[in-house]
């Protein structure tokens, strides 16, 4: 019997679907399967490793059939995830993602840079705001109200274990999610970052208004 859609903690049997949901979610808020050889390298980079290495703070939307249409995901310490994912991430997936012996040159070894080098996730500037979150739902999914509850539990499971603060970094060109995280009470935070990207963040507190 089909059931409503609910929110849930991720199980290993979703990981596929996660990944998928990614490839078509990762061109800003497109899908990116028309502008890259290898689309892979976006779940390995922004998806898989948090299932893997936090799995407790990793939720799905469930479409009511056990089928994961959404997701979010994220860690409670950047700094040690960074460590954690060279030390046991990386070694499992960059051989399919060959680090670029040069510059980027292509939008693959962009992405293929930035999985080959977590350290770019520690940001001085970012550490009143140590966890950091991906959230991404099937273009079916979005705007009715399942991105809400997904970061609602996601902040909910922070706030319970003590993490005070969390922080995004998001394309600027993706309109459509800056709207959306506009709405979840995230704030644009002054930090050094590329000009196509945006910092945002927000407390773990104040979530009745979510």
């Amino acid at each position: 019997m089909t059931e409503s859609p609910r929110i849930r903690p991720y199980h290993r049997e979703d990981r596929q679907a996660l990944d998928d949901i990614c490839i078509r979610t990762a061109h800003n808020g497109q899908d990116s399967r028309p502008h890259y050889t290898d689309p892979t390298v976006f779940p390995d980079t922004f998806a898989a490793p948090y299932v893997h290495l936090e799995p407790e703070l990793a939720f799905v939307l469930d479409d009511g059939r056990g089928r994961a249409v959404g997701y979010i995901v994220g860690t409670a310490d950047t700094v040690r995830f960074a460590k954690t994912f060279r030390a046991a991430w990386l070694p499992l997936v960059g051989d399919r993602h060959p680090e670029p012996s040069g510059p980027p040159a292509t939008p693959d070894e962009t992405i293929a840079w930035l999985l080959h080098h977590p350290e770019r996730m520690i940001v001085p500037e970012l550490a009143a705001w140590p966890a950091h979150l991906h959230i991404d739902l099937l273009p079916d999914w979005q705007r009715r109200g399942y991105g809400r509850q997904l970061m609602r539990t996601f902040l909910g499971a922070l706030r319970d274990g003590g993490v005070p603060s969390v922080h995004l970094v998001m394309a600027t060109a993706n309109k459509p999610a800056r709207a959306f995280y506009d709405r979840m009470g995230f704030e644009e935070i002054d930090a050094p970052m590329d000009d196509s990207v945006v910092c945002l963040g927000r407390t773990t507190h104040d979530l009745d208004g979510l």
